[in-house]
């Protein structure tokens, strides 16, 4: 209730803008109606992994080839939006310019996703973790941000100290997909044991997934029986 006080306090002493545009947002959102209706949803995808797929190969409960030829170690993954325009540069911004009212957009636009999609909410969220290294770089953690929003928004508890990153890795996005899995593995580590059965891993975007898929392996060794995985966006 108080959480909800605040939103509407906030939002009525400052109106919602459209990041992407200028126009007025809608209701307690900044974007406008034009910008949200050309985000690219994720609506045709892999049940497992969510990497899209041609809709002519989607269908529901449809699994991928590779999820079929060698399964995760995450239970499922939701991404319900694309990488691609609009929302590449929403998570390009908070990632690497340190816009983190976009934070705060894509959280509330995942939010209206998961509550749309009526999946299933976890015990608790974690938010991929980084280096230490990197995180005094950054100055912040673009997933913990989002799930500082996202966990109010929906009332779930946030565990940000349970993984840890043991070590720096190189950046995934500068490596080709054969040398990822490699780059992370052996890269996290539990400072203590999560006492809960469903835990929701959470991150900007999933590319390859080797980086959720380390860390859900660690997770599972622990006792942990349900790992799903949510992002705001999965790459193509």
């Amino acid at each position: 209730m108080v959480n909800k006080w605040i939103d509407f306090l906030q939002f009525k002493l400052f109106p919602p803008t459209c990041i992407l545009c200028g126009a007025p947002g809608l209701s307690d959102l900044d974007i406008c109606r034009e910008c949200l209706d050309g985000l690219a949803l994720n609506s045709s995808c892999c049940s497992r992994c969510a990497i899209p797929l041609p809709n002519s190969q989607a269908g529901s409960g449809d699994v991928c080839g590779s999820c079929l030829k060698s399964a995760p170690k995450f239970d499922s993954c939701f991404s319900p939006f694309i990488y691609e325009g609009a929302v590449a540069d929403l998570i390009s911004g908070l990632k690497f310019s340190a816009q983190l009212q976009s934070g705060r957009l894509l959280a509330s636009l995942m939010r209206r996703e998961i509550e749309g999609s009526r999946i299933k909410l976890p015990d608790i969220i974690i938010p991929i973790p980084l280096h230490s290294r990197r995180l005094r770089e950054r100055g912040y953690n673009q997933s913990l941000e989002l799930g500082r929003h996202l966990a109010r928004r929906l009332q779930l508890p946030l565990d940000r100290r349970s993984c840890v990153r043991t070590r720096i890795t190189e950046a995934q996005s500068s490596l080709p997909k054969n040398k990822r899995i490699k780059n992370v593995r052996g890269a996290f580590a539990l400072r203590r044991k999560i006492h809960a059965g469903h835990v929701v891993l959470l991150d900007d975007v999933v590319t390859t997934g080797s980086t959720v898929n380390e860390l859900a392996g660690v997770l599972k060794k622990s006792g942990v029986e349900q790992v799903s995985v949510w992002s705001i966006a999965r790459t193509p």
